[in-house]
C-alpha cells in the first residue's frame, strides 16, 4: 500500500502533519482523528477496508498534536481553511470525510464550509454543541469525561491541569490493559471488541496523541464548549451527510447523535442499538465507508 508521511506549510505559516495511504489517484477520503487523537497511527483492516473501495485517505493532525503547529484559541470552524490548504498542497480538488468522537464535529465543519470540494460526510459517534438547545450535554457520559470537560468549562488553567495528569496514564497504556484505563468511559459493547489487535492499536493510538504534549488535547476540548463558527439550522447543511450513532455509548452519549439527527435536516441517520463509541466503527466500517459514497453519488 502506497504510504506518505509529510508536513505541509499552510498559508498562515503554521505546518501540519499529514499520512496518505491508498493509490495517489484514488478518491481522497478526510479522515478527522477523535480527542484526543493526532498520532496518526492507522488500523491495517481500516486501511484495507479504504484500499478495497479505491479511496486515498487523508489522515492529518490538527493543530497541537503530533507535530503540527499548535493555534491556540482556535474554533472548530477553523478545521476547513486547514483542509483546505491540505488539499491544494496534495493537489486534490473534491474530497469525501468522515469524522469519529471529537473528529465528528469537525467533519460537519467541512461539510458546512466546504460545498464547492466536499462531496459528502460522515460523523461517527460524534458529539453535538455543547449550547445545544433541549440537550443535557453531559447526562450520559462517563465520570471522567465529566470532569473533563467540567474543566473545560471552567478554563484553560483547570483543563491543562487534569489533561497533563490523564497523559501521563495514557503514556504507558498497553492493548492487555486498556478496558482499565478507560474505566467508565466504556461499556459492554466496546469492552467486547477491545481484544487483540484492535486492543493494541487503540492503546497506540491513546499514546501517540500525546507524544508531544497536551496542547491539540485541550484546544479541543475548550473549542468544543465554545461556539464552533458555523450553523447547524433548519436550512441543514450543503452537503449530504450521514450520521453514526451507538445506544452504549459513555463518550458521546447516544442523545448527541439524536440530537444531531432532530437538528440536521436530510441527513442520512443510522441509531444503533447495542453499539458503543468504539465498537461502532469497528464493525461497520465497511457500511460507513459505502455509505459516504452513495451519499456523493459514487456507489450503488
Amino acid at each position: 500500500m502506497d504510504a506518505e508521511r509529510s508536513m505541509i506549510t499552510l498559508a498562515d505559516g503554521r505546518t501540519v502533519e499529514v499520512l496518505t495511504e491508498g493509490p495517489p489517484d484514488g478518491l481522497p477520503l478526510v479522515i478527522h482523528h477523535g480527542t484526543p487523537g493526532g498520532g496518526l497511527v492507522t488500523y491495517p483492516p481500516k486501511a484495507e477496508a479504504e484500499l478495497a473501495r479505491g479511496l486515498r485517505a487523508i489522515h492529518f493532525a490538527r493543530p497541537g498534536y503530533g507535530d503540527s503547529t499548535p493555534q491556540p484559541g482556535r474554533a472548530v470552524a477553523d478545521v476547513a481553511g486547514d483542509v483546505e490548504g491540505i488539499l491544494d498542497a496534495l493537489g486534490v480538488a473534491t474530497f469525501i470525510t468522515w469524522g469519529a468522537s471529537g473528529g465528528g464535529p469537525h467533519a460537519l465543519a467541512c461539510a458546512a464550509l466546504l460545498p464547492d470540494r466536499c462531496l459528502a460526510a460522515a460523523t461517527i459517534a460524534g458529539v453535538a454543541p455543547s449550547d445545544a438547545e433541549g440537550l443535557d450535554w453531559l447526562a450520559g457520559m462517563g465520570p471522567e469525561n465529566i470532569e473533563e470537560f467540567g474543566a473545560a468549562q471552567r478554563g484553560e488553567a483547570d483543563l491543562t491541569a487534569f489533561l497533563e495528569k490523564e497523559a501521563a496514564g495514557l503514556g504507558n497504556l498497553t492493548g492487555a490493559d486498556i478496558i482499565d484505563g478507560l474505566g467508565g468511559l466504556i461499556g459492554d459493547a466496546d469492552k467486547a471488541v477491545l481484544t487483540g489487535e484492535y486492543a493494541d492499536y487503540q492503546a497506540s493510538a491513546l499514546k501517540a496523541s500525546v507524544r508531544t504534549g497536551i496542547a491539540g488535547w485541550r484546544d479541543d476540548d475548550i473549542a468544543f464548549v465554545a461556539d464552533w463558527g458555523f450553523p447547524l439550522g433548519p436550512a441543514g447543511l450543503p452537503v449530504p451527510v450521514a450520521l453514526w450513532q451507538g445506544d452504549d455509548d459513555r463518550m458521546v452519549p447516544f442523545s448527541h447523535g439524536q440530537w444531531l439527527a432532530a437538528r440536521v435536516p436530510g441527513a442520512q441517520v443510522h441509531l444503533l442499538p447495542g453499539e458503543g463509541h468504539l465498537s461502532l466503527a469497528e464493525r461497520h466500517y465497511g457500511e460507513i465507508l459505502d455509505d459516504l459514497l452513495r451519499l456523493a453519488g459514487l456507489g450503488g
